[in-house]
C-alpha cells in the first residue's frame, strides 16, 4: 500500500518529464484485492513448504498444560494434547484497543484490519504516533484520502527525535493533518453512518469534536501471552508488559522453553530479528552452532512517504552513553536528483551520521531520510556491523547520481555550526 501511494506521486511527477497523464484516479478495491491475494499466496506457500519438509502443522489455538505439554483446541472444539522435549513460543503480538475509550472497540479498526478492507476507509482519523500509525497515515494521504493523525505526546518514540520531526514535517507538507497533544475520549456513530470523535486538548484542557468515516487505533501492541496459561509451565513474564522474560539464548525461566520475536521482553518488534533469532535457535537446538542473536546495530526503516532508515544509536542515545563532548555528528540536507525536474519539496531530505569524536571516529549510528531508505540503510548496516569508522566511509567512493552517495560525502559537523545544505556535486 505504501508502494501504491508512491506510484501515485510518480504519476503526478510524470507530467514534468513529458508524459501526458489522464486524471489520476485510484481504486481501493483493485489494490486491496491484489494485496490480499498476495498475502494469501504467502500463507499457502508456507503451508506447502512445511508439508514438503514433513513438518506437522496444526491450525489450532494452544495453551500449556505443564512444562512439556500443550493442549490444542481446533475450530470444531476438538482438543488434542501435544508433548515435546523443547517448546518455542513465537506467538507475536496484536494491536492494542484502547478499551477505556467509549466506542473504541465498537467503531474503531486497527492496522491489522485496514489491509483487509474491501472498500476505501474514506476520511480517516489515525490515533497514535508509532511507526505503524505514521506509515498507515502516510499511504492513506498518498492515496488521496483526507487523513488526520492524533498524537498524545511525541511521534516515533524510541527513534532519533530530530529525524522524527523531519518525518512528520514532510507528511504535513504532503497533506496529512496532525492534532498534537490530544487524546480521544469518545467515539459515536451518527445517523448518517459517520463517526463522531470527541477529544481533549491536553494543553488547554478543552474538548473538541470531529467527524470521520474511519477511526484507526495505532496505540501500540500487546503480546499474545494472556491465553497461553504460561503459569502452568512455570514460564515467567513481565507483569507490566505481559512479555516473556528471556536470556541471551532466547531461553525462558524454564530451560527447555524458548520465546522469540515480539512476545519476548526487550526484543525489537521487527520481523527480521525474530526470523534470525529463530534460525539461530534452531541451529543451537540441533547442535549445528552455538551462535546467539546479536541485537546491536539492527537496521530498520519506517515506510512513511519520505522513508526513514536507521541503524545503530540515535543522537540522544549516543550523547547519553558517551557524553556530548565525545560525540561528533556529521549531517547534510540534500536534494535527490529525482526531485529536481518534478520540482518536489526536498527540504526534509536529510542524513545524519553519529560518531565517536576520537579518531578514527567509530560510527555509532546512521540516520537517512529520503527515497529508498531501506535499500540505502541495508548496505551501510553491514559496514557499521563490521566496525566502520568515519575515516573509512570518507574513503568510500560514492555512486553518482544516487542518494546513498551523500552518506560518503558527509563533511559538515553539527559542532562547526556551518550550513549543512548540499549545494552541488
Amino acid at each position: 500500500m505504501h508502494q501504491a501511494a508512491l506510484l501515485g506521486g510518480m504519476i503526478r511527477d510524470a507530467t514534468h518529464y513529458g508524459w501526458a497523464i489522464q486524471p489520476v484516479l485510484h481504486d481501493w478495491g483493485t489494490m486491496a484485492e491484489a494485496v490480499q491475494n498476495h498475502v494469501k499466496s504467502l500463507n499457502w506457500g508456507h503451508r506447502v513448504q512445511l508439508q514438503d519438509r514433513k513438518v506437522k502443522y496444526f491450525n489450532v489455538k494452544a495453551s500449556f498444560v505443564n512444562e512439556h505439554t500443550v493442549c490444542s483446541v481446533a475450530k470444531d472444539g476438538k482438543e488434542t494434547l501435544l508433548s515435546a522435549e523443547h517448546i518455542v513460543i513465537a506467538t507475536g503480538g496484536r494491536p492494542r484497543y484502547p478499551t477505556h475509550i467509549e466506542g473504541a472497540l465498537e467503531y474503531g479498526i486497527t492496522s491489522d484490519d485496514i489491509f483487509w478492507l474491501k472498500e476505501s476507509p474514506g476520511k480517516t482519523l489515525v490515533v497514535g504516533a508509532s511507526y505503524v500509525a505514521l506509515e498507515c497515515a502516510g499511504f492513506l494521504t498518498g492515496l488521496g484520502l483526507d487523513t488526520t493523525v492524533m498524537i498524545r505526546s511525541i511521534p516515533l518514540r524510541g527513534f532519533d527525535q530530530q529525524m522524527s520531526s523531519l518525518v512528520t514535517e514532510y507528511m504535513a507538507s504532503q497533506g496529512t493533518q496532525f492534532l498534537r497533544g490530544c487524546t480521544p475520549s469518545r467515539v459515536r456513530r451518527l445517523p448518517d453512518g459517520q463517526l463522531q470523535v470527541t477529544w481533549e486538548d491536553l494543553t488547554s484542557g478543552k474538548e473538541d469534536v470531529g467527524t470521520f468515516n474511519t477511526v484507526l487505533w495505532a496505540t501500540g501492541r500487546i503480546p499474545e501471552t494472556r491465553s497461553l496459561n504460561l503459569e502452568k509451565a512455570g514460564v515467567k513474564i513481565n507483569p507490566n508488559s505481559q512479555k516473556i522474560l528471556v536470556d541471551a539464548q532466547e531461553t525462558t525461566s524454564v530451560p527447555h522453553i524458548y520465546a522469540i520475536g515480539d512476545v519476548a521482553e526487550g526484543r525489537p518488534e521487527l520481523t527480521p530479528t525474530a526470523v534470525m533469532a529463530g534460525k539461530l535457535l534452531a541451529r543451537r537446538l540441533c547442535g549445528q552452532s552455538s551462535d546467539v542473536m546479536d541485537y546491536d546495530n539492527v537496521p530498520t526503516t519506517v515506510f512513511t512517504p519520505l522513508e526513514y532508515g536507521c541503524v545503530g544509536l540515535s543522537e540522544e542515545e549516543a550523547v547519553a552513553r558517551h557524553g556530548e563532548e565525545h560525540v561528533e555528528v556529521y549531517h547534510a540536507y540534500y536534494k535527490p536528483l529525482e526531485f529536481t525536474v518534478a520540482q518536489r519539496d526536498a527540504s526534509q531530505c536529510y542524513i545524519k551520521m553519529v560518531c565517536l569524536r576520537k579518531p578514527p571516529q567509530l560510527v555509532l549510528g546512521l540516520h537517512f531520510l529520503g527515497p529508498n531508505a531501506g535499500e540505502v540503510t541495508q548496505g551501510f548496516a553491514l559496514g557499521i556491523k563490521c566496525g566502520a569508522s568515519y575515516v573509512q566511509l570518507m574513503q568510500t567512493v560514492g555512486i553518482h547520481p544516487t542518494c546513498a552517495e551523500e552518506v560518503a560525502k558527509l563533511r559538515i559537523s553539527k559542532r562547526s555550526g556551518l550550513d549543512p545544505t548540499v549545494t552541488g556535486c
